[in-house]
């Protein structure tokens, strides 16, 4: 349990860290007045966080992994988002495809541990 534990320690801290660069974003997007964008982007930056660090406190490992993929499926609305936003000129490409990178590696991440529960 306690190696469990760790592991999902290990892809909160991950999570964490998309959620600051992405809350970031959002208060660029605040600055430029596009509030609901902002929002958004924070709201489901916060549910993959959330779902992993929840997900974590199961006692049964198939709730755990239901937990995982909620927040798998929140990275997937962030980078749907990401992808929005490159469309609209919100933001470059650049830093928009180095975003979605990691959210793909992220997501990986995710379900390789979810197949070890």
């Amino acid at each position: 349990m306690k190696e469990l534990r760790a592991k999902s320690k290990g892809l909160r801290a991950k999570s964490q860290g998309q959620l600051i660069i992405h809350h970031k974003l959002a208060d660029e997007l605040d600055q430029r007045r596009l509030y609901r964008y902002a929002e958004q982007l924070r709201a489901a930056g916060l549910s993959l966080t959330n779902n992993i660090a929840e997900g974590s406190g199961s006692t049964h490992p198939q709730e755990f992994k239901q937990f995982l993929n909620i927040a798998r499926r929140s990275l997937f609305e962030d980078a749907s988002m990401l992808m929005v936003f490159e469309t609209l000129g919100l933001f470059r490409s650049a830093d928009i495809d180095g975003l979605l990178t990691d959210c793909d590696l992220l997501s990986r991440k995710i379900t390789n541990f979810s197949k070890t529960l």
